[in-house]
């Protein structure tokens, strides 16, 4: 029996390309982000949608909004797909992080990094995986979506493909993009990364 998983990772917001919003509980989507979050509800238009998930923070729940009220479909909160838990480079600027021999390493070696006074990101992996892998045991034969975070989107392609974390560099998922990934007993399949609107 095989789920599929529409990967979907939050729409624009002020901080993008410019610092790490991490989990500051009051970054909302700016105007760019709620275009595209209505923008998703045409693109997704003929894909079946079965249930919906979401990392508790605002920027990804608003971002799924609209396509949860044209579908009439409850958005469950899942922290497993939470963003990073940043630590002290929460709120911080990337020219701020410039030079910074922990963000250099983070960047480089994100397999084996911890963010300062926060999460490893082979723990974001884990919950993340383990995660989807929940979702195909309890919603089998069934289209998932799971709104989440760049950097989580990418851990779960990475382990879907057998690809080092510290790769991850390597491809792009821009705000709003969605990503498909089909699963079953003892397999998984990437289908589609990074897919945008035209």
């Amino acid at each position: 029996m095989t789920t599929r998983f529409l990967l979907v990772r939050h729409a624009a917001h002020d901080w993008l390309g410019r610092g790490i919003a991490g989990r500051l509980g009051d970054v909302s989507l700016n105007a760019q982000g709620w275009l595209q979050a209505e923008a998703l509800v045409g693109r997704l238009e003929g894909r079946e949608i079965h249930v919906m998930y979401s990392s508790p923070q605002p920027r990804t729940m608003q971002t799924v909004a609209p396509l949860a009220g044209r579908r009439r479909l409850k958005v469950q909160v899942a922290p497993a797909f939470d963003e990073i838990d940043f630590g002290q480079w929460t709120g911080r600027e990337f020219t701020a992080l410039d030079g910074d021999p922990q963000w250099k390493h983070w960047n480089e070696h994100r397999g084996s990094s911890t963010a300062p006074g926060g999460e490893a990101f082979a723990a974001v992996q884990q919950r993340a995986v383990h995660a989807i892998e929940q979702l195909r045991t309890r919603h089998p034969e069934r289209t998932v979506l799971v709104a989440s975070h760049a950097d989580v989107i990418k851990a779960i392609l990475a382990t879907a493909l057998g690809m080092s974390l510290d790769l991850l560099e390597r491809f792009e998922i821009a705000p709003a993009s969605i990503s498909v990934l089909e699963a079953g007993e003892g397999w998984v399949q990437v289908k589609g990364v990074n897919e945008v609107g035209q």
